[in-house]
């Protein structure tokens, strides 16, 4: 029995150190991965991070090109009504015909083509013929401005008008095409965090599945260490009544052999120093 005991507590022992082993390199395994997860979370963390900031970026410029184009329309209101008023005023003093800035772009238009197209000479003679015409249009209507001070104010608004409006063109332009960019680089980044989230949670289910393993592991390492607990409480238990029916044995042996010399005494045989010892031990004397 003690030997069949003994056995399975070698088989345990070499168990449990298989066990401890084995969970001890699934948890260094795990503890690898956990690491590259937590650097993985980190890098998703400061991408969202630079990602938010983009956002926030684009919807402050997207808020500027909301202010200019508020100022650009009230702008081109007010364009609007000075171009009625102009027209009031060049009805009543009967100025008909094209306005002077429509004059000048039709001249630049005709001189441009003339600098850059290839014409023949009868071509080219009604083209400044035309560009003449146009050209004396405009000082004259420049003169019936210049004479007339109400529609020379009102003109000269006008132009002050589509300059502004032009500036606050430009600011919406500009700080649109800021808000793009800034878009632009928070959807980049979302997508490049977003590639990281991916590879963190695959890896998070490989650490997850390794930890599982290790706890698996241990969960048996504490059941054969209490398995190993038991035996080694039987086997001491087991030993211990060997130890005490040896020891009465021996005691039934001393107590046959006082026996023995206690009969000798009495019959007043000689005993030795020894054979009394024996005997005071026994409680026979």
């Amino acid at each position: 029995m003690l030997k069949e005991l003994q056995d399975k507590k070698a088989i345990l022992v070499k168990e449990l150190e298989e066990y401890r082993d084995k969970r001890n390199e699934l948890n260094t395994e795990a503890s690898k991965w956990s690491a590259e997860r937590n650097k993985l979370n980190r890098t998703s963390r400061m991408l969202t991070d630079e990602a938010q900031q983009f956002k926030h970026e684009r919807d402050e410029y997207n808020k500027k090109v909301s202010e200019y184009k508020v100022k650009r329309d009230e702008c081109n209101k007010k364009i609007n009504a000075a171009n009625a008023k102009i027209e009031e005023i060049k009805k009543d003093a009967n100025l008909t015909g094209a306005s002077v800035s429509e004059l000048k772009q039709e001249i630049e238009s005709l001189e441009f083509k003339q600098q850059t197209n290839v014409l023949s000479s009868e071509k080219e003679k009604e083209l400044v013929g035309a560009i003449a015409i146009l050209v004396s249009e405009y000082k004259m209507k420049m003169t019936e401005i210049e004479r007339n001070a109400e529609l020379k104010s009102a003109l000269g608004e006008l132009e002050g008008l589509r300059e502004e409006a032009s500036l606050y063109h430009e600011e919406v332009t500009e700080y649109a095409d800021r808000a793009q960019e800034c878009h632009d680089k928070m959807i980049k980044v979302f997508r490049e965090g977003e590639g990281i989230r991916v590879k963190s949670d695959r890896i998070h289910r490989k650490f997850v599945k390794i930890q599982d393993e290790a706890d698996r592991h241990h969960h048996q390492f504490i059941r054969t260490q209490k398995e190993i607990r038991e035996l080694d409480k039987m086997i001491a238990s087991i030993t211990r009544r060997g130890r005490e029916d040896k020891r009465k044995v021996e005691r039934m042996k001393v107590r046959k052999e006082a026996e023995s010399i206690y009969n000798l005494f009495r019959r007043g045989e000689k005993i030795s120093t020894e054979d009394l010892m024996l005997l005071q031990r026994s409680d026979l004397l």
